[in-house]
């Protein structure tokens, strides 16, 4: 069987439409879905919850009293369950027919038992293949993306890109990391590694598990013969200046955990140093003093919330 752990913050119809597509395509496979609220301002629960109560699956909802952050909220919802494999999903995704089937009947080979996080083919709005794996990223590639050169147009550059763009995504293979919006662990793996870090409040915790996952001897594999959709971007589109404070954090929290002293601290400098006017000139150059602004906001929290960052501390 399979659980399935939604983090919600606003996201409006997006959740009450993922949790319908389980509805629609779970094949007798989903035992229990949990949604965690992370103190939504919004009536997206409310929406959950005129579906009815005659779910195929247990439904449970924990209604946080402050966003504890997505990491955290996985914890959380994983706590509650008890399946054998954890299926992560974003509120703006939703399921297919075989969305579920393929990477659980693919996790169930005996030739597979070294696969402990499965990804699949997400389609985008215009039915647009997303490119939605990555790479784990090196001092080099932290480096060259804060100082803008992937976006030259020089093959290099574009190369030391952790999103891997220069690949279509139409075949099945192993890979570093498959996207958070679906997520599909087995449990004994997760809690090995006791879930998520929280020090991460949102993104790269799911890079950082990945990671860990694959020290500890397992694959990640991306499946292209099952679909689900993806909207992308998420409510986190919402507030960009918060977006970019709490991207920049988890990059430094990830190079100081998983980098040496000396590649941290580099990556610290030119991520404070130089960042920050290499992605205004960026803006300016598209015409947007949004951006900026936006930018300069970002780094303001970041510097602001610099000596808990360094500390390990997690907000």
């Amino acid at each position: 069987m399979i659980d399935i752990v939604f983090v919600n913050w606003n996201a409006g119809s997006l959740l009450r439409d993922a949790v319908a597509s389980i509805i629609k395509y779970h094949n007798n496979l989903v035992g229990t879905v949990a949604i965690v609220d992370n103190h939504s301002s919004d009536n997206s629960i409310e929406l959950v919850e005129q579906l009815g109560n005659d779910f195929p699956f247990k439904l449970e909802v924990i209604k946080n009293q402050t966003n504890n952050g997505f990491g955290a909220a996985c914890n959380q919802g994983a706590a509650i369950c008890n399946s054998k494999y954890i299926l992560f999903l974003n509120p703006d995704a939703q399921l297919f027919e075989d969305s579920l089937r393929v990477p659980y009947e693919y996790m169930e080979r005996p030739e597979n038992q070294n696969v402990g996080i499965c990804g699949i083919q997400l389609l985008e709005e215009n039915n647009h293949v997303a490119r939605s794996c990555t790479r784990f990223p090196s001092f080099t590639t932290f480096t060259v993306n804060a100082l803008g050169l992937n976006k030259l147009p020089f093959k290099f550059f574009k190369s030391m890109h952790m999103h891997m763009g220069d690949w279509d995504h139409m075949t099945t293979r192993e890979v570093d990391q498959v996207i958070g919006a679906f997520y599909f662990m087995r449990r004994s793996i997760f809690e090995q590694l006791k879930g998520f870090d929280e020090r991460f409040f949102v993104y790269f915790e799911d890079l950082d598990l990945a990671y860990r996952t694959k020290q500890a001897g397992y694959k990640s594999m991306y499946l292209a013969d099952a679909q689900a959709f993806h909207a992308g971007g998420g409510t986190s589109s919402q507030v960009k200046a918060t977006r970019l404070f709490y991207s920049l954090r988890s990059r430094l929290i990830y190079s100081f955990t998983h980098m040496s002293f000396i590649k941290a601290v580099g990556i610290t400098a030119v991520t404070l140093l130089i960042e920050p006017f290499s992605r205004s000139v960026l803006a300016l150059l598209k015409g947007s003093t949004a951006d900026v602004k936006n930018t300069w906001a970002g780094y303001a929290m970041l510097w602001k919330a610099l000596p808990a960052v360094l500390k390990g501390q997690t907000r």
